[in-house]
């Protein structure tokens, strides 16, 4: 049975890495798609990647900052598709300016304002519209950054450690009042994306030789295990089996298993994982 045919999903982020991935596989499955970004030219270019597909696309420019945008854009996308059943809060960006110390508090509201607000925006503005439908779920996305504390990364961890909590609490609260709609939690390891290329941080960006320098960005996609297809397949089919949390990756499921055995180590391990696979490039 194909769960998403002729449903509705609201789509993030759909104008590259995972939230594309999502779009062309949402399409294919018969899914109608409302997408947004806040850059439209790659918006566009999914749009014609998925315009053999005979579903109903509508495309938006959309900042998921701004609260009073996201949800006049929920109101648009129910007006105009009449349901929603799925939505994907994929937006997200990434910020390599070191330190806690260092990362002024501008670059804090910054990341919080997209990574947290965005998809707490999102998630509060269709909510109520996805109870309207005959079944709705929300996947939130977070990271592996979500479960394990990386030094260098306080503003992203934040970020992330705040989707995985509201949304696991979420899960815990539909599960007891709301039998048609449910959610589920996102983790994903190194996946090929443009996050890291695309990441803030200038001159304050670690160097080579510094404690908590984990690479170049033009290094991260190198070493990420797996692709944002393979990523978009898993969290369609989390969808499918309603599952609370979702890793994607080896890398993923590996520090999460390491963290849970080894909380007060898992630090000096992973910064000694990325040191080895580092030094095979």
């Amino acid at each position: 049975m194909n769960k998403f045919k002729n449903a509705t999903a609201v789509i993030t982020g759909a104008g590259s890495g995972i939230g594309r991935a999502l779009a062309i596989s949402l399409a294919s499955r018969g899914c109608h798609l409302a997408l947004s970004d806040v850059d439209i030219k790659t918006l566009e270019e999914t749009r014609n990647l998925i315009s053999h597909y005979a579903v109903k696309v509508s495309l938006s420019q959309l900042d998921v900052a701004d609260k009073e945008a996201v949800f006049n854009y929920a109101q648009n996308v129910q007006t105009e598709f009449g349901s929603i059943n799925l939505v994907i809060n994929n937006a997200g960006v990434a910020l390599s300016s070191g330190t806690f110390e260092n990362t002024s508090l501008e670059e804090f509201e910054w990341l919080m304002s997209i990574n947290f607000s965005g998809v707490l925006y999102g998630t509060k503005a269709f909510l109520p519209l996805l109870k309207q439908a005959d079944w709705g779920h929300i996947v939130n996305i977070s990271s592996l950054f979500g479960i394990i504390g990386v030094g260098g990364q306080s503003a992203y961890n934040a970020s992330k450690f705040a989707v995985r909590g509201m949304t696991e609490s979420l899960r815990q609260e539909l599960d007891k009042t709301s039998p048609t709609v449910s959610c589920t939690s996102v983790h994903p390891g190194g996946v090929k994306t443009k996050i890291a290329a695309n990441s803030r941080g200038g001159d304050k960006r670690p160097k080579k030789g510094d404690a908590f320098y984990m690479g170049e960005p033009e290094d991260f996609e190198k070493l990420a295990a797996t692709t944002s297809e393979s990523a978009s397949e898993q969290i369609l089919n989390a969808v499918i089996k309603n599952k609370r949390r979702l890793l994607i990756g080896k890398d993923a499921k590996l520090m999460d298993w390491v963290q849970r055995h080894f909380p007060n180590r898992y630090p000096s391990i992973f910064f000694g994982i990325v040191k080895l696979l580092s030094g095979k490039k």
